[in-house]
């Protein structure tokens, strides 16, 4: 047995390796795509175009705008003169933001009225309307807040030092800068290790029987369990060398920390590789030609990234889809990912994600062999 499946692996590497599209293909595009999601997938906003319109020009509407203008999430390009500019600018993108500091803003002020702030959001982008507005509402607010103390202090200074306040002592854990590029790195791991496993494992598959050699290869001696064997251990070993590469592209290019144990990260990534390789082994199984598996493997693949977690929080999902995440071993792949890099955490803590990579490869590989007899039957 261990004869034949050895000449079955040699096979199989030989059918990959003297592919000069699929050498290219396994090393170079996963290093490209980790470059070009590490750069693109951010969360963080910098450089808001933002546009103002001052219908007060006085001092205290100066000190507002020269707020937003000192500000590294502002770019303050231009100060217009009416609002219908303003609207204009922002209706053909000039700006994302508008402020409108109305007349009077100044003498609202001074006699201890509200002010009001005008802020015109272009809420296309929803996730940058949001975290622009927190920005500017920081902005407002300690402007308001240090208006009144000097004001105070001007009438009574002895009262400014009598005031309450409440002093906030930030202290992020695991990611001190809150870097979203700490966030989304590991997850580009799992995402390209979950797209590269599943479509290598259906197409050596179908690629077999749409070309004809299948049946040649069944009237040989080697059994069906040497042939499901061979064809996956290549993918798998494979899927492993392409997570270290991925891995270390990632860690030192980025620089992203890696707190934990290699060994439990190892002990994830052969598990969530083994869940992948039954999907993709039942895919082939449903597949006749390699278009056919190219579009199965799409259906599988969008939806598994979807309910990972890799860029939209469960928690935020409805609550008959946060069941369906349960089926993702992404899932669960990523809290291991991201655990072993940032919090540096062990198998204490994640075990119950192991248990369920271990879970849901068991049930893949068991269909997908089963389907699979079938399919050769």
């Amino acid at each position: 047995m261990f004869a034949r499946l050895k000449q079955m692996l040699i096979k199989e590497f030989i059918q990959v390796l003297r592919d000069k599209r699929t050498r290219f293909i396994l090393i170079i595009p996963p290093i490209v795509q980790m470059l070009v999601f590490g750069y693109a997938a951010n969360f963080e906003v910098h450089l808001v175009p933002t546009a103002v319109v001052d219908f007060d020009h006085s001092q205290q509407s100066r000190d507002l705008i020269s707020r937003f203008t000192s500000s590294p999430y502002f770019d303050v390009r231009r100060q217009l003169d009416n609002s219908r500019q303003l609207r204009d600018a922002i209706d053909s993108g000039d700006a994302a933001i508008g402020l409108e500091i109305d007349a009077g803003f100044a003498q609202k002020l001074l006699k201890g009225q509200a002010a009001p702030l005008q802020v015109i959001v272009d809420a296309t982008n929803s996730n940058t309307a949001l975290i622009t507005s927190s920005y500017v509402t920081q902005i407002a607010t300690g402007f308001a807040r240090d208006y009144q103390l000097d004001r105070i202090g001007r009438i009574d200074p002895q009262v400014v030092e009598q005031l309450p306040s409440v002093q906030l002592r930030q202290r992020p854990w695991y990611n001190p800068d809150l870097r979203s590029r700490w966030f989304f790195v590991p997850g580009v791991i799992g995402s390209l290790t979950l797209v590269l496993v599943v479509v290598l494992t259906a197409f050596a598959v179908v690629r077999e029987r749409e070309i004809g050699t299948l049946e040649q290869i069944m009237v040989t001696p080697i059994g069906r369990a040497e042939f499901i064997l061979g064809k996956t251990l290549p993918s798998f070993l494979i899927g492993l060398f392409d997570v270290s590469l991925i891995a270390l592209v990632g860690t030192l290019w980025f620089q992203v920390p890696f707190r934990g144990h290699i060994l439990v990260l190892l002990a994830g990534s052969v598990l969530f590789l083994l869940s992948m390789l039954g999907v993709g082994l039942l895919i082939s199984t449903i597949s006749s030609t390699q278009q056919q598996a190219m579009v199965t493997s799409f259906f599988f693949i969008m939806p598994a990234i979807t309910f990972s977690g890799f860029g939209f929080p469960i928690s935020t999902m409805p609550q008959w889809l946060q069941y369906c995440t349960y089926l993702s071993p992404l899932r669960y792949f990523l809290v291991v990912l991201r655990s072993s890099y940032l919090k540096g955490v062990g198998m204490t803590i994640l075990w119950p994600q192991m248990a369920a990579m271990a879970a849901l490869s068991s049930f893949f590989l068991g269909v997908a062999i089963l389907r699979f007899h079938k399919a050769l039957d």
